[in-house]
C-alpha cells in the first residue's frame, strides 16, 4: 500500500505543469494554506510519523522554497509537512473553475443515492439528508461520533457499498489505497473535501468524482486560516467555491442502475 500511495503522490507531483515562488505559509487550528500560484488548503493534521521532532527543523525556512519544493513534502510521513506539502499542490494545480459545476459534493452524492448503500469515509455534516435517500449510510470515523463505525469496519462495509464518499485527509495519512483496495471495481468513488487535489491523474486510481474547492478570495481565506475556522465557518465567511470534477457522468449513472 506505501508504493501505491508513493505512486499516487508522484504522479500528482509529475502532472504539475509549472513551479511558483511561495508567497505565504499559514497553519491554522484545522486549515493550512500555501500561498503561491493561488491559495491551496489542506486540512491541518497532527504530527505523527515522524521522529526528528518539530517539523524536522523546517520552521522559518518554508518561504524560501518553491510551491514544488513545498508540495514535495506530501511524500513524508509525518502528516504535519504532508498536509503543507498537499496544501502547495493545491496552490500549483492550474484550474479553470468556471469549467466545471459549483455544487457541495454531497448534494451530487444525494441525487445519485436512492435505494443504494452508501459509505462515508470521514464525518461530513449534513449527512442525515444523506440517510433519507439511500438505503444504508455508513460512516467510518477515526473519531467515532454517535452512530458513526470504528476504522476496523471497513473491511464488512466498503465492499458493500455502491457508493463510496471519501475525505481527501486520506492523502494526507495516506489511508487512501487501503480504502480503493476495498471498494467494488463497479463503485462510485468520491473524493470529498478542501485538500482534494482537482488533477485528472487521480482518475487513473479509481476515483470518479474529485469534490474539492478553489479559494476566491485569498485574504477572507488566510483571515479565516488564522482564526482557526472550522468546515463550517471556512463556507460561511466566503472566499472558497467548491468544484466538482465528474470523469464520466453517463458511466456513473450506468454503473448505479
Amino acid at each position: 500500500l506505501k508504493r501505491i500511495y508513493m505512486e499516487i503522490l508522484k504522479s500528482i507531483l509529475q502532472d504539475i505543469k509549472e513551479d511558483s515562488p511561495v508567497q505565504e505559509v499559514r497553519r491554522g487550528l484545522h486549515w493550512t494554506a500555501v500561498v503561491s500560484k493561488r491559495c491551496g488548503l489542506a486540512s491541518t493534521l497532527a504530527h505523527g510519523g515522524c521522529s526528528h521532532g518539530s517539523e524536522g527543523g523546517m520552521e522559518g525556512s518554508l518561504t524560501e522554497m518553491t510551491a514544488l519544493e513545498l508540495a514535495r513534502y506530501c511524500l513524508e510521513e509525518d502528516t504535519a509537512k504532508a498536509s503543507i506539502g498537499i496544501a502547495a499542490i493545491n496552490s500549483l494545480i492550474d484550474i479553470d473553475p468556471d469549467q466545471y459545476a459549483s455544487t457541495d459534493g454531497l448534494k451530487i452524492v444525494k441525487g445519485l443515492s436512492s435505494g443504494k448503500n452508501i459509505t462515508v469515509i470521514g464525518h461530513f455534516p449534513y449527512l442525515d439528508t444523506l440517510a433519507e435517500e439511500a438505503r444504508n449510510l455508513w460512516v467510518i470515523e477515526k473519531q467515532p461520533h454517535p452512530g458513526d463505525y470504528p476504522e476496523d469496519k471497513g473491511k464488512d462495509l466498503i465492499p458493500q457499498s455502491d457508493i463510496v464518499v471519501i475525505t481527501s485527509t486520506t492523502l494526507i495519512n495516506k489511508t487512501l489505497p487501503g480504502i480503493l483496495g476495498l471498494c467494488r471495481k463497479d463503485s462510485v468513488k468520491m473524493l470529498l473535501g478542501p485538500s482534494t487535489p482537482l488533477s485528472g491523474v487521480l482518475f487513473d486510481y479509481g476515483i470518479d468524482i474529485l469534490a474539492g474547492s478553489i479559494v476566491t478570495d485569498k485574504d477572507t481565506v488566510l483571515r479565516s486560516v488564522s482564526e482557526g475556522a472550522g468546515f463550517q465557518q471556512l463556507k460561511r465567511k466566503g472566499g472558497v467555491r467548491f468544484v466538482d470534477i465528474i470523469r464520466n457522468h453517463e458511466d456513473i449513472i450506468r454503473r448505479l442502475k
